[in-house]
């Protein structure tokens, strides 16, 4: 499934209130396939119940909007600040992260009631803004929808590792994709010299991918397409969780411990492998990209195969230069309503292939401060500067990845052990011999 977005949207009342409509929407329309039961599980420490994605994605317009704009604002419920806020020191104390599982109450019906409410109030100030709180809003909100478009993807990431630790296996919706196999792997060849980085224009963006500076690149090549499963199951088969020369100290360690023999969602019966998805449990599907592998894994099979992750400024340059990208138009397999799931490429253009959509790919950078960076002031300054240490960048989305979400300039950011994420490999060398 394609799916192209523009970015830059210049905003009036009108507009701000249907997009804030239909964000709230499909954050509900994801919710809609699970139980109550279901959206209160918590399978592990990083994985968050549906009902606290929906409520805290709501705390947030009302924390960062109502509060200071609202008539005789009054929170929805005093406790709710304390439940729903995930990180915001600067906006007070906060429930356990490990425990939000735990919360019964409230339910996922109560968090509906409170979802209602907010939103209410929302239209309610929308209808009212002059031109100059519009001005002064417009950002904040703008924000809040790529806030909540972040969790829509977390939601289907996180119940996906939910459903799995069901031994009923239950799919969360779609269908697999017809059984493909790899074809041959292509080599994009990328001129390097002293290019710029980060967002340009008035379209949004997150505070981490300003400022827009300039970086040196010599001249590399990128793999026209992500590495897939049938290409990782040769991995596997060569020894690839086993060889100690491919792995990072660090990756080599977590392994051992961790038992890991394949990518995080695969399991062996009967000398199969099988692959468990939002579309159910099925044999794994050689054409399709390899997902849930963590950095290490990322940088091992790159070992293996005597190539290279490309940095995050490759990665950009080369979605800019070789697919015509900017940051207000992508195109690629987002939003997949469909197997949500990656896809096969399609066959080989000469240019690169799935740079959008499919699967976040790791990148060799880790996730620091662009030069002059300075975060916001007061809590919303929170957002994403103080994460830059330990870990790893990810760039060009993925096939959970909302419409309208995805840019060429895009940050992702997780520890080099993740794995629950829909996480890929791309390949990058530095132009020798295939």
């Amino acid at each position: 499934m394609t799916s192209t977005t523009d970015l830059g949207q210049s905003w009036d009342p009108n507009t701000l209130q249907s997009r804030y409509d239909e964000v709230r929407a499909y954050t509900e329309t994801l919710a809609a396939p699970l139980s109550p039961e279901d959206q209160t599980v918590q399978s592990m420490p990083d994985v968050s119940p549906t009902k606290w994605h929906r409520a805290h994605v709501t705390w947030f317009f009302e924390t960062f909007v109502l509060a200071d704009n609202e008539p005789a604002f009054t929170p929805f419920q005093d406790k709710y600040w304390f439940l729903f806020n995930s990180y915001y020191e600067g906006i007070g104390p906060r429930y356990s992260r490990p425990d939000r599982g735990l919360i019964s109450r409230p339910g996922a019906h109560d968090v509906g009631v409170y979802r209602s409410n907010v939103d209410d109030r929302m239209r309610d100030l929308l209808a009212t803004l002059d031109e100059g709180t519009l001005s002064k809003l417009a950002s904040t909100i703008e924000l809040g929808f790529h806030h909540e478009q972040q969790h829509q993807e977390l939601l289907l990431m996180d119940i996906k590792h939910v459903l799995s630790r069901n031994p009923l296996q239950p799919a969360y919706a779609g269908s697999p994709t017809e059984t493909a196999q790899s074809d041959a792997l292509g080599w994009v060849e990328v001129d390097g010299g002293l290019v710029e980085v980060g967002h340009e224009g008035d379209g949004f963006c997150f505070d981490n991918e300003l400022p827009r500076h300039e970086q040196w690149l010599r001249p590399f090549r990128i793999a026209d397409r992500l590495v897939t499963n049938g290409e990782w199951l040769e991995f596997m088969a060569d020894g690839g969780y086993r060889r100690h020369e491919f792995w990072l100290s660090d990756g080599w360690a977590r392994i051992q411990a961790e038992g890991w023999q394949a990518p995080f969602y695969w399991t062996e019966t009967d000398g199969v492998w099988f692959e468990h998805t939002l579309h159910g449990t099925w044999p794994v599907n050689p054409g399709v990209p390899v997902s849930h592998v963590s950095f290490y894994e990322a940088e091992a099979y790159a070992s293996w195969a005597g190539k290279r992750l490309p940095s995050e400024a490759e990665w950009e340059h080369a979605a800019r230069v070789s697919t015509g990208s900017t940051t207000e138009k992508v195109s690629g397999n987002l939003a997949n309503t469909t197997s949500w799931h990656p896809e096969p490429a399609i066959p080989a253009t000469g240019g690169l292939r799935q740079m959008f959509g499919d699967c976040w790919e790791w990148t060799s950078s880790a996730y620091h401060p662009y030069p002059g960076f300075r975060p916001p002031a007061g809590a919303i300054g929170e957002y994403n500067g103080k994460f830059m240490s330990n870990q790893m960048v990810l760039r060009g989305g993925c096939a959970l990845t909302p419409a309208g979400h995805a840019r060429a300039t895009y940050r992702n950011f997780f520890p080099h052990a993740s794995r629950w994420a829909l996480s890929g490999v791309r390949l990058a060398d530095d132009g020798a011999a295939a």
